[in-house]
């Protein structure tokens, strides 16, 4: 009786995510067969999918037969950006791109692909597609050190959790082993300080509309070929969430530059631009680039901020799959129009008199300009009025003169 009894117990355990998968080996090699990247950790994904039943969750775990694909790279000569791709089951793969700074490195962003049509992990799944979701982590450690996680670390991406558990993970190798030294994710804190959790903001004004417009700051990003971020902009959260008392507020807050910290990484396909305030909000935006096309634009914005009054203080959104502030790759994108940009049903990003440039810039100036179609159509306002008053002057001074040649024929000599 002791086995179905262990068995039980075992199962409890799964449920408490107390028991994890195993960890499995990674690793990405140059051509020369040393090691570039070095992962170990187990991964548990839960995620949920439309049936044609509806709504169906789903939870399964990155399994031992998973492997790394020969798409991951050290990344180039300066090896500035490298990636690992791992896959698994009937053609999904999960892939961490990596950048680096000349003090630290960090898992930039995480990508899960998911095929549909896998009825063993999606069974009765009303589409067949294969999907591509990402998000930005705070996975990062110093160069020439591990980055080291026992705890468990949660990624969200749109309808996607992916969890690791007891993580080893360190990329730009000087060696092909682990280094000794390692840093430590934030979770593995036993005494954590009282700065660990970000201080609350000040409560939010129910008006959905500040007083003032955001300031406008220059911000620049620069990596091991020199800067591939300029832009300057003013940046507005909109924010809505439920209060404790279950009413629902609008918040309206303003990025204020004084504030706040920024920095960022460059990589070949990707720009990030984090911005971080001293009340603990970070907010993320990442520009991504159309090799065939030669377009680049704002692809992604995360944001995760704290509000005391809300029902969960913790507020998160990320958006992966924009199209935003998009122009020619060596050109820069001009907007004085205030521009609203969507990340979630919840929150909204407000853009004001921006002017950006993403990937390739020259001597820290904005190349030519490609102005935004909201100013084309602010010209074409006064256009058009100053046409119809000039078309109303024109068919006043035609109806005076035909009155005036009338008037003129009625005091003819007979």
């Amino acid at each position: 009786m002791a086995a179905p009894g262990g068995a039980r117990r075992l199962l409890l355990l799964l449920l408490a995510g107390v028991v994890h998968g195993a960890s499995a080996m990674f690793v990405v090699k140059d051509g020369n067969g040393t090691a570039c990247i070095m992962a170990n950790f187990s991964a548990a994904f839960r995620m949920s999918y439309e049936t044609v039943h509806g709504s169906q969750n789903v939870s399964f775990e990155l399994p031992p037969s998973a492997e790394v694909l020969n798409s991951s790279s050290c990344g180039g000569k300066n090896a500035s950006d490298s990636s690992l791709v791992i896959a698994f089951g009937r053609g999904h793969s999960l892939t961490l791109t990596f950048t680096r700074n000349t003090t630290r490195y960090r898992v930039q962003l995480m990508s899960f692909i998911y095929n549909m049509s896998d009825t063993w992990t999606f069974p009765n799944a009303s589409s067949k597609e294969v999907k591509n979701v990402s998000s930005v982590t705070d996975i990062k450690a110093d160069i020439d050190k591990k980055y080291r996680c026992v705890s468990t670390t949660q990624v969200h991406m749109s309808n996607v959790t992916i969890t690791l558990s007891d993580a080893t993970i360190q990329a730009y190798l000087s060696s092909s082993s682990f280094s000794k030294g390692e840093s430590r994710c934030k979770q593995d804190d036993p005494e954590p300080s009282p700065t660990a959790l970000p201080p609350a903001p000040p409560s939010p004004s129910p008006s959905p509309v500040p007083a003032e417009s955001p300031s406008v700051s220059r911000y620049n990003v620069s990596g091991d070929n020199g800067t591939c971020l300029l832009a300057s902009m003013g940046l507005q959260l909109n924010v809505t969430y439920a209060r404790r008392d279950n009413t629902t507020v609008t918040s309206v807050l303003n990025i204020n530059p004084n504030e706040t910290t920024a920095s960022g990484n460059c990589s070949s396909l990707l720009v990030t631009l984090e911005l971080q305030s001293k009340k603990g909000m970070v907010l993320v935006l990442w520009f991504g680039m159309n090799a065939s096309s030669s377009r680049f634009f704002l692809q992604g914005i995360q944001l995760n901020a704290t509000f005391p009054d809300a029902k969960e203080p913790t507020f998160r959104a990320t958006n992966t799959s924009l199209r935003a502030l998009e122009a020619t790759v060596g050109h820069s994108y001009k907007c004085n129009t205030e521009e609203h940009i969507r990340v979630s049903q919840a929150f909204s990003l407000n853009v004001f008199r921006v002017w950006v440039q993403a990937f390739h810039v020259e001597g820290d100036r904005f190349g030519s300009v490609e102005e935004c179609l909201l100013d084309g159509n602010n010209m074409l306002i006064p256009i058009a009025v100053g046409g119809a008053l000039a078309g109303l002057v024109l068919i006043v001074l035609i109806a005076y003169l035909i009155g005036r040649k009338r008037s003129h024929a009625g005091y003819q000599t007979i």
